[in-house]
């Protein structure tokens, strides 16, 4: 049996993979890791809006991995709409990305259900096998915090690179262009952010657990025992 500093080091160690797994998942089904303002440039163009006019042109934006919604404001005031990235708009946007980020995310997930597993059992009891034990254990966060780490920079790579909110904002529009204006990544995305920093405590915590602590000694009084002790 593992002894009572390692078995509490292993379950916190268990609940954070536990916990990193349900952050991945709320996260990949939340539409909000990305949202924007964006600007009705044609409307504007038309009417050649001045600075306080603007704001009749300025609508906003938000988006997740699979679904999203935006208010359009072309001067006749806004309309909401919502869309589905999958299967339409995804072909406009850079399919082997954006289903890469998705598929990275998966994985994290299944490699942080598999930390959990590890954990669990080295809070039971202490594997025969090196690769059941702390190593294990690390490998499996490892991988996981990996691979949500690859997800967040592809996600921000799509983002600032190819343009993922000004492509996805035009989708579909055939009369007005929009040009974005600010963007903000939203909740969605730093709990991704903070799934991976939890798996990195683990690390951590695994680590701790396999260093060996010297005990502590407790010095015993030597007993001197003379001939009249042992007449008494």
């Amino acid at each position: 049996m593992p002894g009572c500093f390692k078995k509490t080091l292993f379950a916190l160690a268990s609940l954070i993979s536990f916990v990193s797994f349900i952050l991945i998942v709320v996260a990949m089904g939340t539409p909000k890791w990305m949202t924007g303002k964006i600007l009705c440039k044609t409307g504007a163009d038309l009417v050649n809006a001045t600075d306080p006019e603007l704001v009749k042109f300025i609508g906003e934006i938000y988006y997740g991995l699979f679904r999203g919604g935006k208010i359009r404001q072309c001067g006749l005031g806004g309309r909401r709409s919502k869309f589905t990235i999958f299967p339409h708009m995804v072909k406009k946007l850079n399919t082997g990305l954006h289903v890469m980020i998705i598929m990275f995310l998966c994985v994290a997930i299944f490699f942080s259900l598999v930390s959990f597993g590890f954990c669990i059992l080295n809070t039971i009891k202490v594997p025969y096998r090196a690769i059941n034990g702390p190593a294990g254990a690390c490998l499996w966060n490892f991988l996981a915090g990996g691979f949500v780490v690859l997800a967040v920079t592809s996600f921000m790579a799509a983002v600032k690179l190819h343009h993922l909110t000004e492509r996805i904002a035009n989708f579909r529009e055939n009369v007005f262009r929009f040009v974005i204006l600010e963007e903000r990544f939203e909740d969605c995305f730093w709990i991704c952010v903070a799934s991976a920093t939890a798996l990195a405590v683990n690390l951590l915590l695994i680590a701790i657990s396999g260093i060996h602590f010297p005990k502590i000694k407790t010095k015993t009084e030597e007993v001197n025992v003379t001939a009249e002790d042992i007449m008494y």
